[in-house]
């Protein structure tokens, strides 16, 4: 996740299954009171990509007109990245920074006119699939290899997919690992304890490598997305010979274009070209940067006024996720120099206060802060209509199956309903109740917990407000003995379908450390409807029924509240160039910058 710190390394919206983060129509260009984009826009996105074959899979990359290799981009970041390691990435300015030195077997194609088709990264294709999808298999290109100059092969892809079973990966998704097992919630890991590390495989039954360039996985059930989630930041390569198991987090091997020459956390990141990639073997990045100069610690804004003044190296400068920040919107609004070099996108991500269902369980104390919590209050602290607009669902607009529900009134009410949630609390004989409310320690966050604060303690609750760094806030609130009793997180579908938004969030069998259940929410009705539409193949019946799913578990248990679906504007220095939003990222592409000379 990212511009907010968001939970997932990508986005994207679909009628089908999900997996991209910003959106299509609105990729190019800011203006408009809303930032330039709009629910029209938001459903344009709501489509499904295309599986490329092998010819769309080859490279090199389709030129960036205009581009100049050489020359120093220097990137703003808010926050440092607490995962290097692939399988312990899950947030979106992670998942931006690893597509330059991170690849999958698969990955996403932004053609120059925007399109998007999943293609081969690491492998020749997309997949062959036969047995009803129950079987695919993948054939490594010829000349990829590790930033050692070693080739990359499958033995090396069969141990990226082992270690994750093993106990130490918690951060990362874990949709494959259980339709390999079988099974959902964290009974995957069984199938095995330790991952690769004392000796044992997977079986061939499982996944198979008949030679060095040929990959085989067996699902006991149908899985036509797996093209998509071989693409997630999440499942990108890891050097079999290089693994260091904990502390591969802070010193990965690459095989992506660039390599990381120095990495201080909290303060700096430098990324050098990878002598040993091939570009004729991707079809998707670009190296024209000499380096990407990584300061860490800026604040959206800070790297707004250093963006909009463009003087010095501000000129050559970028956030990868650093969106404008609230004060400055109507500046960048207004400015036509800055707006020209602003991009504006929807993106798929619902802001939402997670309830900690062992701390909280009566329903109607979360019943009660649902209705006193200040929607709007979020959004102004991001920037207005230009940072994101009510929300009153877990669906973004953005994903097939929104139904714009709004059962606790967030859109109706946006300052909440204080009488109403008092009269609940007292009702509930709960008035003076203790709650935690834990929260990044960004300016945005800040705005809001006061806002947030202040209408609870008017409803009658005694609340408590604990900050925590933005670097590890997630692993902090992903902690199943947390001991905090509300706090925000942020969710965008990983391909195109609700598929990647309600299981992750909801399913009581993901409780864990480090998932996404934030809420550690687990009705046994729900787990088991879960189920059942997962195995329906019919994307727009999915769809539908996912909705209705969602809109369920949101009236009847509330384990989560939805306040915002989130935008975004962003700027960049004059001589940058090749400046897009990608919408799987959900950020600027940084494969595709360059410097102008």
């Amino acid at each position: 996740m990212s511009r907010f710190r968001m939970r997932t390394a990508r986005v994207s919206v679909v009628g089908l299954a999900a997996g991209a983060l910003i959106l299509t129509g609105c990729s190019s260009g800011g203006g408009g009171d809303d930032g330039g984009v709009s629910k029209e826009d938001a459903a344009k996105q709501q489509v499904k990509y295309e599986f490329g074959d092998e010819q769309a899979s080859t490279g090199p990359a389709e030129a960036v007109k205009g581009a100049q290799k050489g020359g120093k981009l220097t990137v703003y970041q808010r926050d440092s990245f607490a995962h290097l390691d692939p399988a312990q990435m899950y947030v979106s300015d992670e998942g931006t920074m690893s597509t330059l030195i991170h690849r999958r077997l698969t990955t996403y194609k932004r053609d120059n006119s925007g399109k998007y088709t999943v293609v081969g990264d690491l492998a020749k294709d997309s997949g062959q699939s036969s047995d009803g999808d129950r079987t695919w298999t993948y054939e490594l290109k010829d000349g990829v290899k590790w930033e050692d100059g070693s080739p990359i092969t499958s033995k090396d892809i069969r141990h990226t997919f082992e270690r994750q079973f093993a106990p130490f990966i918690s951060e990362g998704p874990v949709f494959i690992q259980q339709w390999l097992a079988g099974k959902s919630g964290t009974g995957y890991r069984k199938l095995l304890p330790d991952g690769p590390y004392k000796g044992d495989h997977l079986p061939k039954k499982v996944l198979e490598t008949p030679d060095d360039k040929t990959i085989v996985f067996h699902f006991k059930d149908p899985q036509p997305d797996l093209p998509y989630a071989l693409g997630m930041a999440g499942y990108a390569a890891v050097q079999e010979k290089g693994d260091t198991k904990e502390k591969y987090d802070k010193k990965p091997v690459a095989s992506g274009p660039y390599k990381i020459e120095s990495f201080k956390s909290g303060k700096s990141m430098k990324l050098v070209r990878n002598e040993h990639w091939d570009a004729k073997t991707d079809a998707v990045r670009h190296a024209y940067p000499d380096s990407h100069d990584i300061q860490f610690g800026v604040s959206y804004e800070a790297s707004t006024k250093r963006l909009a003044s463009d003087s010095a190296e501000n000129q050559t400068a970028v956030s990868y996720s650093n969106q404008v920040d609230a004060s400055s919107m109507q500046e960048v609004r207004s400015n036509p120099d800055v707006k020209k070099r602003s991009l504006a996108g929807y993106q798929p991500y619902v802001g939402k206060i997670s309830f900690n269902m062992d701390r909280l369980k009566n329903k109607k104390v979360r019943e009660a802060i649902a209705y006193a919590l200040p929607a709007k209050s979020l959004m102004q602290a991001f920037g207005g209509s230009g940072g994101g607009e009510l929300g009153g669902s877990y669906l973004s607009p953005t994903v097939a199956g929104h139904t714009g529900a709004d059962p606790y009134g967030k859109i109706k009410n946006p300052q909440g309903d204080v009488k109403k949630a008092k009269k609940i609390l007292k009702d509930a004989g709960e008035t003076g109740r203790k709650l935690t409310f834990a929260f990044q320690n960004s300016p945005e966050w800040q705005e809001f917990s006061i806002a947030a604060k202040d209408n609870l303690s008017k409803a009658g609750f005694d609340v408590q407000l604990k900050d925590i760094v933005s670097d590890t806030y997630y692993d902090q609130i992903g902690k199943t003995e947390n001991k905090y009793d509300m706090y925000h997180s942020s969710w965008g579908a990983d391909w195109p379908s609700a598929s990647t938004v309600i299981p992750p969030t909801l399913d009581g069998r993901q409780v864990q450390d480090g998932a996404s259940n934030y809420s550690h929410y687990n009705n046994p009705q729900m787990n088991k409807e879960m189920d059942r539409i997962s195995k329906i193949t019919d994307a727009d019946k999915a769809a539908k029924e996912w909705g209705k799913l969602a809109d369920a578990i949101l009236k009847e248990d509330l384990p989560d509240i939805p306040l915002m679906y989130y935008k975004q504007i962003q700027l960049h220095g004059s001589k940058v160039g090749g400046a897009v939003l990608n919408d799987v990222i959900s950020s600027i592409d940084p494969t595709q910058l360059y410097i102008k000379k």
